[in-house]
């Protein structure tokens, strides 16, 4: 159960659940929608899992989790590339504030990690996982409180694989929550007003 409830809440498909949501709140089309969900889901999800597919195909990783922190380090460096570059072209596209918001704090958290990683393996499943959670509660208020569940769950099952110890796991939690409340407040995001 512990595997696939990790599997289940990798980060990358948390990420770009949480786009998708996010981009069907901003959309004005079908067309953006659409267009948003690709252009996320590119930078956040897609190009940094083909990244580490291809890693684990030439054999430079273990495991597709990046258990060894070493392995994990280099490649953190390409995915704050991945998230970082994404943001800046959607700013310059004059995306939405909210995607964009959600882009630098993805970027910003995965350069936090990348430091960390370097003498300490913080758990990204918990990080990957109260980022959304957070992100929804900021935005639709009391509705998502339920979601709450998923960061202990998710976190369990990182410690009973004995993927992470406990404080990596709160770490993970705590970071992933602080950025995303840190970039929804410096693009000024609001709860979405619900009709």
């Amino acid at each position: 159960m512990a595997r696939i409830i990790s599997t289940i809440f990798n980060p990358f498909l948390t990420a770009i659940a949480l786009l998708a949501i996010l981009a069907h709140a901003v959309s004005k089309s079908t067309y953006d929608f659409w267009f948003y969900c690709a252009f996320t889901g590119f930078f956040t999800t897609f190009g940094p899992m083909a990244y580490v597919f291809w890693l684990y195909q030439l054999g430079r990783i273990d495991d597709l989790d990046m258990s060894d922190r070493e392995q994990r380090a280099a490649v953190f460096g390409i995915f704050v590339i991945f998230y970082l570059v994404g943001a800046i072209l959607l700013a310059l596209l004059r995306g939405p504030q909210l995607l964009v918001a959600m882009m630098f704090g993805y970027g910003v958290s995965s350069a936090l990690v990348l430091g960390i990683t370097r003498t300490w393996k913080i758990s990204t499943h918990a990080l990957g996982i109260s980022a959304p959670v957070v992100a929804l509660l900021l935005l639709y208020g009391r509705e998502p409180l339920p979601l709450l569940l998923l960061i202990p769950l998710v976190g369990w099952s990182r410690w009973y694989l004995r993927s992470h110890t406990v404080m990596q796991v709160v770490a993970g939690a705590l970071l992933g929550a602080a950025t995303t409340a840190i970039f929804f407040h410096l693009f000024n995001i609001h709860q979405i007003a619900q009709t």
